[in-house]
């Protein structure tokens, strides 16, 4: 396990952000150093995104099981690209989303990956933090197929067989310049973007606790006035929303649709960005149930789980492909104090690398 560790505090140490596409493919060449020689790597890019996927030599046709690991972050301060140890924790951006998950796939996979009498695949991504369009979507659009894929976003062992569909929106309102003395000779754009989000708010609330319904994050409010005295005329706001499989108003929905009904809710201009779709796993199937099986075997309670966040099993399951969220423990996801519970990671490697090892090499 130390070996592990210091992998992947190297690998935190690679400052890869959306920003910085050389430190992108930088983290994507170190965790294919990782895996190391003697498998073949099919290389993809998609708007400046790199991304890869390892396979065993000679192997072809879908995969029985493949795993995946993002290698981008979000944005943090420098220090937090100096990785520490305190006792059982390694903190620094990336440590528990995802970064020590993904050296642990890509040890396990060059353990197992010629052993095993299936194909097995390592999806290597650098764009989860901002959509995954560009990375699981590019592979899964250009034909990428699995019988079952292994997500190793952080689950503390948990088996995570529903997350959320998310929204990037913009709201947007135009109104009328004026001097600041008159307003009532103008028309101000940011109060008439800032009703929109009042109204939005009120249908979406921040809930007080942990709720399985649609919510929505205000991330950002601009306009491009340059004056103090002067009524804006237009503005801009940024909002996050995640909703449930459940929510009809967004699950399985056009953008353009999507764009109308949160109209009708705001009564601003909506400009939908990015829509991705929930994800489900069955969670009866014989896959879902051997993975929960190892997870016992290793003393962990295998329990199924929900995640709010969304993540790039959604591609999958849009294509009819059972996905799962499977990943170490930690804490501080995205936040200054982001670190990975180290004593989560030995059983971590030993599950999967039971998984791998007994689930059937048929599938339906």
């Amino acid at each position: 396990m130390e070996d592990l560790v210091d992998l992947a505090a190297e690998l935190i140490a690679v400052r890869s952000t959306a920003d910085r596409p050389a430190d992108l493919a930088r983290a994507l060449e170190f965790t294919l150093g990782v895996v190391g020689p003697g498998f073949t790597v099919e290389r993809f890019e998609s708007h400046g995104k790199p991304s890869a996927l390892v396979r065993t030599e000679g192997s072809s046709g879908p995969f029985r099981v493949l795993l995946n690991a993002h290698l981008d972050v979000v944005p943090g301060a420098d220090e937090q690209f100096t990785p520490r140890r305190d006792g059982q924790r390694l903190y620094g951006r990336g440590a528990q989303d995802m970064k020590v998950a993904a050296v642990v796939m890509a040890s396990v996979f060059r353990e197992v990956a010629r052993a095993v009498p299936y194909p097995l695949g390592l999806q290597l991504v650098t764009d989860e933090e901002v959509g995954g369009f560009d990375g699981t979507g590019h592979q899964v659009d250009s034909g990428v197929r699995a019988g079952f894929v292994v997500i190793g976003e952080q689950s503390r062992l948990e088996v995570v067989t529903e997350s959320k569909g998310l929204a990037h929106v913009r709201l947007r309102a135009t109104g009328r310049a004026a001097h600041a003395a008159y307003p009532w000779l103008g028309e101000n754009a940011v109060l008439a973007v800032v009703a929109g989000i009042g109204r939005l708010l009120e249908r979406y609330p921040a809930p007080a606790e942990e709720a399985w319904r649609t919510t929505a994050n205000v991330a950002r409010i601009e306009t491009g006035n340059q004056a103090i005295n002067q009524v804006p005329a237009e503005a801009e706001a940024w909002v996050d929303i995640r909703f449930p499989p459940e929510d009809g108003d967004f699950d399985r929905r056009t953008k353009q649709e999507v764009a109308e009904h949160l109209r009708e809710v705001t009564g601003v201009d909506v400009e939908v960005r990015a829509l991705g779709a929930p994800h489900r796993a069955d969670p009866d199937s014989d896959d879902v149930g051997q993975l929960r099986q190892v997870v016992r075997d290793v003393g962990f309670p295998g329990t199924l789980l929900r995640k709010h966040g969304a993540a790039d099993g959604r591609f999958y399951y849009a294509r009819g492909i059972d996905a799962v969220i499977f990943g170490p423990g930690g804490d501080g996801q995205h936040g200054p104090e982001e670190y990975a519970d180290l004593t989560t990671v030995e059983p971590y490697r030993q599950a999967l690398t039971a998984f791998l090892r007994t689930v059937s090499p048929r599938w339906r």
